[in-house]
């Protein structure tokens, strides 16, 4: 049974139907690396979606050893906003690039696409309004961190933030990834480039 349109929100949904995510059952994710059509853009897809995953749970263990630890609050800012800053501009960047140049070209391949790429768009911007989010709550928290006072409830809130913010890119990149690379092994690489 298709998902109802309030359930295909990013912030609601678990994951992707069979009729939204055709292909995935043809291309189980177990097979996508031994696939005949699986090169250099699949495995460029999935290195930018690990690193984001990676970058972004470096960030969350950060906050979290200075929220718990007994961390010096210039070595925290040291560490912390030049990994934040790194991690916005790559996921920012990467939104925009699908965006603009790379959903279209999927979209073109099969109608069928139309729905699940337009859930995509809808993931980058609500991505992007929770990236804002915890851009301010971040400013607030280094601005906290520079007064020498008390900087735990901006650190608490820049967390809650930021959490919210990986919850829903987690989500967002399993989805992408089972519209996007079972679609790059039925039509090959050069359909999109």
């Amino acid at each position: 049974m298709a998902q109802s349109l309030d359930d295909l929100r990013l912030d609601l949904r678990d994951g992707l139907s069979d009729d939204i995510a055709y292909l995935r059952a043809a291309y189980p994710k177990g097979d996508w690396r031994a696939h005949a059509n699986f090169g250099d853009m699949a495995g460029f897809w999935l290195h930018v979606h690990d690193s984001l995953r990676h970058h972004g749970a470096q960030l969350d263990r950060l906050t979290r050893s200075f929220q718990t630890g007994p961390g010096q609050a210039g070595d925290f800012q040291r560490a912390f906003v030049p990994g934040i800053n790194q991690f916005l501009s790559h996921l920012n960047g990467h939104h925009q690039i699908e965006d603009s140049a790379y959903f279209p070209k999927f979209r073109a391949l099969d109608p069928r696409m139309e729905a699940g790429f337009g859930l995509l768009e809808a993931d980058h911007a609500l991505i992007h309004e929770q990236l804002l989010a915890s851009v301010d709550t971040a400013r607030a928290m280094v601005q906290a961190l520079g007064s020498g006072g008390d900087p735990r409830q901006a650190t608490d809130a820049y967390a809650a933030a930021s959490a919210r913010l990986l919850d829903l890119l987690m989500r967002h990149l399993a989805d992408e990834e089972d519209l996007v690379i079972p679609a790059i092994l039925r039509h090959g690489e050069r359909s999109i480039l």
